[in-house]
C-alpha cells in the first residue's frame, strides 16, 4: 500500500480547506489565485529545462526521436504535446511520440492498475524500437509511477537520453533520469487532483521542451512557424500570411510561390527572398538541414 502522507502532491492545501462552502465567485477566485503561482514555480526550473532542450535537440538532429511517457493526466499531456508537433512544425508523426500507461484506451478512459505495471513501460519503448539515439522523458506529478520508472530504467540501460518531469522533490524518477525537472507547485485546490496546478505546470514545461527544440532545429524563422503544414483553410491562410510577413511580398506573390513550393512556407520565403526557383530552394534547404536563415545567408556568399 502506498503511503500518501509521503507524496508531495497529496498534501492538503490549507488555503482551500473551505472551498466547498464558498460562493461560486469566491471559489473561482481561489482557484485562479492558486494557478498564478504555477508560472513562478516553472521559472525556477528553467536551467534544467534548457539542458533537456539542448540534449533533445542533439538527439533529433542525429535522426533520433523524443518519447514522452506518463500515466493518467501526465500521459495525456505528453500525447497532446506530441500530437501538436507535426501540424505546427512540419515534422513526421514519429519524431515526437506520446505513450500512456494502458495504451490508447487510456487517453479517454481510466485503465485501472495500468500505471502500476513497471514492466509495461519498458515493453512500450521496446515496441517502438527505442535506441541510444533517442530521448525519453518520463512524466509523473508524484514522481513514483511504476510505469514511468520502468520505462526510464530501460531507456537508461540502452543508452537513450533520459529526463523526468515531476512536481515532487526527491522523486524517484528524477533520481533515475539523467536530468530531473522538479517543479513543486504546492498542494492542489482539490487535494491530490494533479490535473490542476501540477497539470498546468507540466503543460508549460512540455510546451517549452518541444517549442524550444523545434526552434533550435530551424522550424521557426524569427517567430514565424515556417514549417507549418497547411492542411486546412485556416492553415493555408496562415501560410500565405507567414510568407507575406517574412518577405513583404503581395498576397498574389505569396500564393504563387506557395503553389510552386507545394504549400511549404519555408521554401516559398526562400524563393522570394533569393529570387530562385522552387527546386533550387528545396536544394539549398536540404544542404543546410532546413534552417531558413542559413539558406538565405548561403545565397549571399
Amino acid at each position: 500500500m502506498v503511503n500518501l502522507d509521503l507524496i508531495a502532491t497529496e498534501q492538503r492545501n490549507d488555503r482551500t480547506a473551505g472551498i466547498d462552502e464558498m460562493t461560486t465567485a469566491e471559489m473561482l477566485r481561489v482557484i485562479n489565485e492558486e494557478d498564478m503561482g504555477v508560472p513562478q514555480a516553472v521559472s525556477r526550473c528553467l536551467n534544467d529545462i534548457a539542458a533537456v532542450v539542448d540534449e533533445v535537440t542533439a538527439r533529433l538532429r542525429q535522426g533520433g526521436h523524443l518519447y514522452y511517457l506518463g500515466a493518467g493526466t501526465s500521459g495525456r499531456l505528453g500525447i497532446l504535446d506530441a500530437s501538436e508537433c507535426p501540424p505546427t512544425f512540419g515534422v513526421e508523426p514519429d519524431m515526437v511520440v506520446g505513450l500512456i500507461a494502458g495504451g490508447d484506451t487510456a487517453i479517454r478512459n481510466a485503465v485501472e492498475g495500468a500505471e502500476d505495471d513497471r514492466e509495461q513501460g519498458a515493453r512500450d519503448l521496446q515496441a517502438h524500437a527505442v535506441n541510444e539515439r533517442d530521448a525519453v522523458i518520463g512524466i509523473a506529478a508524484s514522481g513514483r509511477t511504476p510505469y514511468v520508472i520502468g520505462a526510464l530504467e530501460y531507456a537508461k540501460s540502452i543508452g537513450a537520453y533520459t529526463a523526468a518531469v515531476t512536481m515532487a522533490p526527491g522523486a524517484a524518477i528524477a533520481e533515475i533520469a539523467q536530468r530531473g525537472i522538479v517543479c513543486p507547485v504546492g498542494g492542489e485546490v482539490v487535494t491530490g487532483s494533479t490535473r490542476l496546478k501540477a497539470g498546468t505546470a507540466t503543460k508549460l514545461i512540455l510546451n517549452m521542451i518541444s517549442t524550444g527544440t523545434m526552434i533550435k532545429l530551424g522550424k521557426v524563422y524569427g517567430n514565424l512557424m515556417v514549417d507549418v503544414r497547411a492542411t486546412n483553410e485556416k492553415l493555408k491562410a496562415r501560410a500565405v500570411r507567414i510568407v507575406k510577413t517574412a518577405t513583404g511580398c503581395s498576397d498574389e506573390a505569396a500564393k504563387a510561390a506557395l503553389a510552386e513550393a507545394d504549400g511549404r512556407a519555408k521554401n516559398a520565403i526562400l524563393m522570394i527572398i533569393a529570387g530562385i526557383s522552387g527546386a533550387e530552394a528545396a536544394r539549398r534547404l536540404t544542404e543546410v538541414n532546413g534552417v531558413l536563415a542559413a539558406a538565405i545567408n548561403c545565397g549571399k556568399e
